[in-house]
């Protein structure tokens, strides 16, 4: 079945969530829509509709126009297996002792790796991004150097890759929550399929705003793979979730990001304790004194 693309640019998120909403009363009506951040400080968002037929270029155009966004830009796009493509493409990434794959390449897991299984079909936030795999090795350089937390969550999991990674490292119950109720059913998928059902908890939340969250404050490590301006948004709760000595590994940052997230969380009490750059994405350790 073809399909149709079409994007433009607006500024503000609450904009592009109107403008998104919007273009779902098109005919022809769009299948599917998305909004994404352009994680380059701009404020800038991308919205995306997607059709199975030639959408309506005249209503696009005029939809742009009253919502003050660029032109649509629209495009036909060829019919592909996307699992399959992905699975070409998805080679397996080594961070540390950890070893991300797809059940095509678990013939190729290293003798004593932690491998952590993601199929191509659930393949965002598998590690191959270079944020997720730079909190991977910040994890494992933490238990390289004898930390050992009792109390751990992940916000922002998406397929809870680090949530998962914590469980096969210590003999905790993880928590894992995400924002997008999708992100926690492909989390929970993951974690099954891992052999960790009953080891990593998923619910959804915004932040640490779940009781199961909650009820487990304080925490002795916390994982926020996120964005600039929603780790920013989020210093007070993590000060006030974050037991005394407690870290929190922070990504999702480009390298011209780190200086204010970290000034963000050293006036909010949460100390720099490592920095490491991975291409053009930073990765953050912090420390509550």
């Amino acid at each position: 079945m073809p399909t149709w693309t079409a994007l433009t640019h607006t500024t503000g998120r609450e904009a592009a969530e109107a403008l998104a909403e919007a273009g779902e009363d098109l005919t022809p009506e769009p299948v599917g829509s998305g909004v994404f951040e352009i994680e380059d400080g701009s404020d800038r968002w991308e919205v995306g509709l997607y059709f199975t037929e030639a959408p309506d270029e005249v209503g696009l155009a005029l939809l742009a126009v009253a919502w003050d966004a660029e032109p649509f830009a629209v495009s036909e796009l060829p019919e592909v297996d996307w699992v399959a493509h992905v699975r070409r493409e998805l080679s397996p990434v080594e961070a540390g002792r950890f070893f991300v794959h797809g059940g095509h390449d678990a013939d190729k897991v290293p003798e004593g790796a932690e491998a952590l299984l993601i199929e191509a079909a659930m393949a965002f936030g598998t590690g191959h991004h270079a944020t997720t795999k730079g909190c991977l090795l910040a994890l494992d350089r933490l238990i390289a150097e004898g930390v050992a937390p009792q109390r751990i969550v992940d916000i922002g999991c998406g397929t809870a890759v680090l949530a998962m990674a914590a469980a096969r490292s210590f003999p905790v119950i993880v928590l894992a929550g995400d924002i997008d109720p999708q992100a926690v059913d492909v989390a929970r998928a993951n974690v099954i399929a891992n052999g960790l059902d009953g080891r990593v908890e998923c619910v959804e939340a915004v932040g640490f705003d779940h009781p199961l969250i909650e009820n487990a404050a304080p925490f002795d490590l916390v994982f926020a793979n996120i964005l600039k301006q929603p780790l920013i948004d989020l210093v007070p709760d993590m000060a006030r979730h974050l037991a005394p000595g407690g870290r929190a590994i922070l990504s999702g940052i480009l390298v011209t990001q780190a200086q204010e997230v970290i000034a963000a969380y050293a006036a909010g009490g949460l100390a720099l304790e490592r920095r490491d750059d991975l291409g053009e994405w930073s990765t953050l350790v912090v420390r509550r004194g």
